[in-house]
């Protein structure tokens, strides 16, 4: 877990804020608080990427409206919801907004650390996914359209006969196409270069092509 993710603590409550915040440094998390959404919220440009625990019944911005303007974000922070007793309908509806998890006070600690620990894991591994998306979608914009056309025929499962007939070139030059395509991806075998384009959603939303027929003269040179 890296030592730069923050939990951000957002509670009205004085003496709930400050307790939430003194077991979250026990257990070794950096910890921001805030008295309020509002307060939150205008720090959110420059604060720390992590997790949110907040109080669902707040004056001002409550945490259903929290959740509701965090998801109008590019980003997304997992939000762990804190409710009273009776608050459950509010903490059904904060799940349907993309809240994580919900706890009822009084809430026990070691259950809200562990739910911490799994917010921010899965956090990382969004932003692991993220990053490995964002420079594959840089690999595949250097192909050119040819190889993104032999690409996507072997992320469909097509084998290189099929595709040279799709496309209308030969078996042999889909080969080349083919190698250069795995060189270009830093591929090292067919399963990684399938996980990488589908990664990439390389296939969402994608027509299929007019099947072109080219003469025996086009085809060897193509």
């Amino acid at each position: 877990m890296s030592n730069d993710l923050v939990v951000h603590v957002i509670d009205d409550d004085d003496a709930a804020r400050d307790s939430l915040k003194f077991l979250l440094e026990s257990a070794q998390f950096p910890v921001q608080a805030y008295e309020s959404g509002s307060a939150f919220l205008e720090a959110l440009p420059t604060a720390g990427r992590g997790c949110v625990i907040t109080d669902v019944r707040m004056p001002g911005v409550n945490g259903i409206e929290l959740l509701q303007r965090l998801k109008k974000l590019p980003f997304e922070l997992p939000v762990i919801v804190i409710t009273g007793h009776g608050d459950v309908p509010l903490a059904v509806e904060a799940m349907k907004l993309g809240a994580v998890d919900f706890f009822e006070k009084p809430f026990d600690d070691e259950a809200l650390l562990a739910a911490v620990r799994a917010a921010i894991n899965q956090y990382e591994k969004d932003q692991k996914r993220e990053s490995d998306r964002a420079g594959i979608n840089a690999r595949i914009a250097t192909l050119s359209q040819r190889e993104r056309q032999v690409l996507e025929g072997l992320v469909a499962g097509n084998p290189n006969k099929n595709i040279a007939f799709d496309l209308g070139i030969s078996p042999r030059t889909v080969e080349i196409y083919r190698a250069n395509v795995m060189t270009k991806m830093q591929a090292g075998s067919l399963s990684e270069l399938v996980r990488m384009a589908l990664l990439a959603g390389i296939l969402e939303g994608k027509q299929e092509a007019p099947k072109a027929r080219l003469s025996g003269t086009e085809r060897a040179g193509d």
